[in-house]
């Protein structure tokens, strides 16, 4: 039965078995959508970073410090390694989430195709170069020598998976660009429960398995990532996703000209973003390692445990882009900060929730990756008490820079992330070394994170993001790029909102 607010049907979420999973992200209440769009988000990375810490636990029990130090540096080396890609990832979850709110499945499509016809190859070089330079990159990184060799196993076998890593990480953000985030709650599942079960088995070599030590951890990180691909691909195609390319619809793995120009345009700033953060990440990891192997070890189990604190805020900077994204393409820009605030308000409230555990309980943690009798746990103790107060601000700026980035505002974060990184963190670790000791080096951390918030906020209210545009022309678009829609717009503003778009729309 039709009534006043029946709506035209999505021919994106009325495909057979399509939707299942995905939500619109422009209708219902802010906070509840916020919630069920996040929470799937939240627990994603509650997955991976268990898979990570339990994978630690078995690292530093069975193999002792020095293989602990080596996989932090392995995974640090990766980190900045997807983050080369990692923002062309994000700027094809903006577009899909831009033109699932416009209603354009086809363009979804098209936004997809090319995502993958990019990356994959991308991947693959990824792997040979990072096989070929490995021993190089440790060396420039000053991996501790007792952890160098271990490091440099454990780390080519990791680059072998890249492929399949980047291209499950790309299918799971894209698809939360549809509005579904539990899909890949569920294969982040199937990943973590794999690699979790392995790496014990291939480490001591448990059963018919062969005894492989941190050979074997790598490993069960390339089998448990290549199953979980696998699976999530036949899932996509067995659902009929919005993702899924059948038939014609191959054409589009062939990259878009436009499509690639504006994910070079919007991403390569975000990937340069991470790049900031990896590098700094990777210079602080030199001061680190020099305070010996016991100070790198403590850590590499702090972030561990920092990882679980800011997987709020994290979650829910994803929850704000997608459904920004979303709003916007539908021009509903009277709900944009509404999500914003609705955003910080979680991220305070989850954030701080989990520093004050942190603070209380950060012994018992630590002793799990360390031991009881470990000498980098009071230094991890330390640490965690000194740094850990500033991931309530790391959430601000992220639910911040998910709102501006969903519109493909990227510049202005990259600026604000290489100020906060470089001259902030790096010059507060080294310049007040001299006097604080290695507590420099820890408040570096949360005070990098307050500056980041403090010019995020000025960023927000006073940038210029609501004037940019992420979604390039459709295919019907190209053909007729000057003929008004039925709204009387040009498709180019039917896109691009003007600045006070936001205020004049009434709210809810």
């Amino acid at each position: 039965m039709k009534g006043p607010h029946c709506r035209k049907a999505d021919p994106i979420s009325t495909a057979p078995q399509a939707a299942q999973s995905a939500r619109d992200l422009t209708t219902g209440l802010i906070p509840t959508t916020m919630l069920l769009f996040a929470l799937p988000t939240l627990a994603s990375s509650v997955l991976q970073s268990l898979n990570g810490s339990i994978n630690a636990v078995w690292v530093g029990r069975f193999l002792g410090e020095d293989a602990l130090a080596a996989t932090t540096n392995g995974n640090i080396t990766m980190f900045m390694l997807v983050s080369f890609v990692f923002g062309f990832g994000m700027a094809a979850t903006i577009m899909i989430g831009q033109a699932k709110g416009r209603r354009e499945p086809m363009q979804v499509k098209r936004v997809a195709g090319t995502a993958m016809g990019v990356m994959i190859p991308i991947g693959f070089a990824i792997a040979l170069t990072g096989w070929v330079f490995t021993p190089q990159i440790l060396s420039l990184l000053g991996t501790p020598g007792n952890a160098a060799d271990l490091a440099e196993t454990y780390l080519r076998v990791i680059f072998v998976a890249m492929p399949a890593t980047l291209t499950f990480t790309l299918l799971m953000m894209a698809l939360r660009g549809t509005g579904d985030a539990l899909t890949p709650m569920y294969f982040m599942g199937l990943s973590a429960l794999l690699d979790v079960g392995l790496n014990p088995v291939l480490i001591l070599g448990l059963g018919p398995a062969p005894e492989l030590g941190i050979f074997g951890s790598a490993l069960a990180t390339v089998f448990a990532n290549t199953v979980a691909l696998i699976g999530l691909v036949l899932t996509l195609y067995w659902r009929n996703s919005a993702l899924a390319l059948r038939g014609p619809e191959l054409r589009f793995l062939r990259p878009d000209k436009a499509i690639v120009k504006a994910m070079v345009t919007k991403g390569l700033p975000m990937g340069l973003q991470m790049i900031v953060i990896s590098t700094a990440t990777i210079a602080m990891l030199g001061l680190i390692n020099r305070e010996g192997v016991a100070t790198a070890a403590a850590f590499g189990a702090t972030q561990q445990i920092w990882t679980y604190v800011q997987m709020p805020a994290m979650a829910l900077g994803a929850a704000a882009s997608a459904m920004v994204a979303q709003n916007i393409g539908a021009n509903r820009w009277d709900r944009v900060s509404r999500i914003t605030l609705w955003g910080l308000g979680f991220n305070i409230l989850l954030t701080g929730t989990l520093v004050a555990l942190v603070i209380l309980f950060d012994r018992y943690a630590l002793i799990l990756f360390l031991g009881e009798e470990s000498q980098g746990l009071e230094i991890g103790r330390r640490i965690a008490l000194i740094a850990s107060w500033g991931y309530v601000f790391f959430g601000i700026a992220m639910v911040l820079f998910g709102t501006m980035r969903a519109n493909g505002y990227v510049i202005g974060p990259l600026l604000v992330m290489v100020i906060s990184m470089y001259p902030v963190r790096l010059g507060i670790a080294a310049g007040l070394r001299p006097w604080l000791g290695a507590d420099a080096l820890w408040w570096s951390f949360p005070i990098g994170m307050m500056a980041t918030a403090l010019m995020a906020g000025a960023l927000y209210l006073h940038g210029g993001w609501r004037k940019s545009s992420a979604l390039p022309p459709s295919e019907a678009e190209q053909r007729t790029p000057h003929t008004p829609d039925a709204g009387g717009t040009t498709p180019e503003g039917r896109n691009a909102a003007p600045a006070t778009a936001w205020r004049d729309h009434p709210a809810e």
